[in-house]
């Protein structure tokens, strides 16, 4: 029996609302499907994601194909152009069992109609079902019918989605709408769930993870969701949090980060520049000294965390010493796992109008960061030699550490499994592990 093949660019919260698609697709009687999620972070991503889809019209000719994802949402009628594709679908329309199913009867040349109680979708001039909802009109989020991630020994779990700041360089808003919270409860309940279905490590992940419950009734953080999460489910050995705002973090979560050894000491900040004045121009929340201050408190409560950051390189109107300031916040932070982006201006969004930087000048600056961020990593692995460290083993010989870093480990460990490994070297990309 064929299954969805689904093509997923962007972020964690991508790969497991894809899981969801694959299931609604599946129940919808659309398993032949090829469905691609795609990402509207960067102009880059979205050429990536154009490609992808002739590529997989060329090498799946009579499956149908559907679009999906942020960058079908802010611009679903140039998707619905394309002559590869038979559909597109919004970021609501996505993760709505019914729109999967007038999906699969408009694709068997039935009425294409919206997706139940859902906002109706946009006009698109096209005869392709294409359903697409207003996004700013989401007012809650549902749970996801995901027990768990097929093909991987981690699960996440998504608790936040949308964002109610609107940094100036940032289409997501537009893709994802305004800030909602899953209620505890189902957090807990799909956490549950995943350990059930045999993952040792759940991944809390959300666009702006950070506002977790300021939509819920009552003054709930995501503090106060990651200690209720560990004492809920204490079978669960590895809990891990995805990109965090070091503006929003509350002093729960700081507590339960140094008291909690389940709560994995890696955080990955959404920090974007260390410069102050470039920071105010993307319209962040923090400055350079916050950061640092940030980074250096979290490290006293505990001493093995490991940072990762989101930095953008070429923002309109950086000069060499704005720059040189972020480049810093490298070293001064500690930061080893770098997402590095040469700015990509999106339209209709403020920082398209401003002065650009050259395009080779961004790319350049962001190679630059990316070498500095390799150097960190180098310098990490080696203060880890000789040491003893617990590992998730993800696929045979290959396996997580709690800080996050990838660890070459003997083919005979047993996938899915915990196990102690001593670090005998490294190659500046992963650690190697002998069994402890």
């Amino acid at each position: 029996m064929n299954a969805p093949h689904i093509i997923t660019f962007g972020c964690r919260l991508n790969a497991f609302e894809s899981e969801a698609m694959r299931r609604h697709a599946e129940a919808a009687g659309l398993s032949n499907a090829v469905i691609v999620n795609t990402c509207a972070v960067t102009a880059e991503a979205q050429r990536q994601a154009r490609q992808a889809i002739r590529k997989a019209r060329r090498s799946h000719p009579e499956r149908p194909l559907i679009v999906t994802g942020c960058a079908a949402q802010t611009d679903g009628a140039a998707f619905a152009a394309m002559p590869e594709t038979d559909a597109v679908l919004g970021n609501v329309e996505k993760l709505n069992a019914k729109a999967w199913r007038r999906l699969a009867q408009a694709l068997s040349h039935a009425e294409c109609s919206p997706p139940g109680d859902e906002p109706a979708p946009a006009v698109v001039e096209t005869e392709k079902p294409v359903m697409i909802s207003d996004i700013m009109a989401a007012r809650r989020l549902a749970p996801l019918p995901v027990a768990g991630m097929s093909g991987r020994t981690r699960a996440f779990v998504q608790v936040q989605n949308g964002c109610n700041h609107r940094c100036t360089f940032c289409i997501i808003p537009f893709g994802r709408g305004n800030a909602r919270s899953l209620p505890m409860e189902d957090v807990i309940a799909q956490v549950r769930a995943a350990r059930n279905a045999g993952h040792r490590e759940v991944v809390l992940t959300g666009v702006d993870l950070t506002s977790w419950g300021e939509d819920l009734p009552g003054q709930a953080r995501l503090g106060d969701l990651v200690a209720a999460v560990l004492k809920a489910v204490p079978e669960l050995e590895r809990l891990r949090i995805s990109s965090i705002d070091v503006a929003e973090i509350d002093e729960t979560f700081l507590n339960v980060l140094a008291q909690e050894e389940r709560l994995m000491p890696h955080l990955h900040l959404s920090l974007q520049a260390g410069d102050d004045m470039i920071l105010k121009r993307m319209k962040r929340r923090h400055s350079r000294a916050q950061a640092v201050d940030f980074c250096a408190r979290v490290r006293a409560l505990r001493p093995d965390v490991v940072f990762g950051a989101d930095l953008i390189a070429g923002f309109p109107t950086e000069t060499e010493e704005m720059f040189a300031n972020t480049l810093q916040l490298v070293e001064d932070c500690g930061l080893v796992w770098l997402h590095v982006f040469p700015f990509s201006p999106r339209p209709g969004t403020p920082a398209a109008r401003m002065p650009q930087v050259p395009a080779a000048t961004a790319r350049a600056r962001a190679q630059t960061l990316r070498a500095a961020g390799e150097q960190q990593k180098r310098a990490l692995f080696d203060s880890l030699l000789g040491e003893t460290m617990r590992v998730l083993v993800e696929r045979p010989g290959l396996a997580r550490a709690e800080n996050h870093a990838e660890v070459m480990v003997p083919e005979a460990l047993p996938v899915g499994e915990i196990v102690r490994v001593r670090i005998t070297g490294h190659d500046g990309m992963r650690l190697n592990g002998v069994a402890a």
